[in-house]
C-alpha cells in the first residue's frame, strides 16, 4: 500500500516530462524552418509568377487546323514543313507578363527567339502577339488591334506578287504606332497620329529603339528606311 503514492508520483512526472519534450520538439522545428507556417500558408494565397517561353517547334496539328483556309489557304506554295510555331512570352503595354503565339519560316525561327527574348529581358513592351487567325486573316484587323504578327499567306500591298510574310519571312511590331504610309495611304487607318514621324510618342519603333537595333543585328531589313513607302512596324529578310 505505502508503494502505492510513489508510483502515483513517477508516473506524473514522466507524463510531464513527455509533455515538455513534446514541446521542445516543436521550438526546434521552429528553429530549423523558421515562419515555415507562414510560408506555407502564403504560398497557397499568392499569385504564381508566369512561366517564361521561347520556343521554335513544328507546326502542331492544332496550329495547323487553325491555319488552313485562312492564313493558310489551299494552293499555299509554302510547305507547312517549312513553318515553325513559336511562343514567345513578352510584356503587354501594362508591364504585365503575357505568352505570344508566332508562325515563321524555320530560317528565322533561332532569330526571332532570339530577339523576343531579349525584348522580354528589357521589358519592351508590345501590345499583343497572336496569330493573325485569331483575326479571320485579316491584315487590317490585325493592325487596328496592334497585334504582333508574321505568317500570312497574301500579296504585298498594292502588288501582285507575294509579301514576305507569305513565307514567314517578315514581321510586324506594334503596327498602330508604327504604320504603313504611302502618300496619304495610311494602315491601319487609325494609325494616321502616328504617321508624323518627327512626332515622339510611345512605342515608336526609329533607329535609336532597342527593336530596330536587335532585328538589324540579326540581319533584317527595316520598312522604314525603305524610299518609295515607310512601313515602320516591318522588318524582314
Amino acid at each position: 500500500m505505502r508503494s502505492t503514492p510513489l508510483l502515483f508520483l513517477f508516473v506524473s512526472l514522466l507524463v510531464a516530462a513527455c509533455g515538455q519534450r513534446g514541446r521542445g520538439t516543436g521550438a526546434e522545428r521552429a528553429l530549423m524552418a523558421p515562419g515555415a507556417a507562414q510560408a506555407s500558408s502564403g504560398t497557397d494565397s499568392a499569385p504564381r509568377a508566369p512561366d517564361t517561353v521561347f520556343v521554335a517547334s513544328a507546326v502542331p496539328p492544332e496550329i495547323e487546323a487553325r491555319m488552313r483556309g485562312v492564313s493558310y489557304p489551299e494552293g499555299a506554295e509554302i510547305p507547312l514543313s517549312e513553318l515553325r510555331y513559336l511562343r514567345l512570352s513578352y510584356r503587354d503595354f501594362d508591364g504585365a507578363v503575357q505568352q505570344g503565339e508566332m508562325i515563321c519560316n524555320q530560317a528565322i525561327a533561332a532569330d526571332l527567339v532570339a530577339i523576343f527574348r531579349q525584348l522580354y529581358l528589357a521589358a519592351y513592351p508590345i501590345r499583343s502577339i497572336r496569330l493573325i487567325d485569331d483575326f479571320g486573316g485579316s491584315d487590317d484587323a490585325s493592325m487596328e488591334a496592334d497585334n504582333t504578327s508574321c505568317f500570312n499567306y497574301r500579296k504585298a500591298v498594292g502588288l501582285r506578287r507575294l509579301s514576305r510574310h507569305a513565307l514567314g519571312m517578315a514581321v510586324d511590331i506594334n503596327p498602330l504606332e508604327n504604320p504603313y504610309v504611302r502618300g496619304g495611304n495610311v494602315r491601319p487607318a487609325s494609325g494616321k497620329p502616328y504617321a508624323d514621324r518627327t512626332r515622339s510618342f510611345p512605342h515608336k519603333i526609329d533607329r535609336t529603339d532597342l527593336c530596330y537595333k536587335l532585328f538589324r543585328d540579326h540581319g533584317f531589313a527595316w520598312g522604314g528606311a525603305w524610299r518609295s513607302v515607310k512601313d515602320y512596324q516591318h522588318f524582314e529578310k
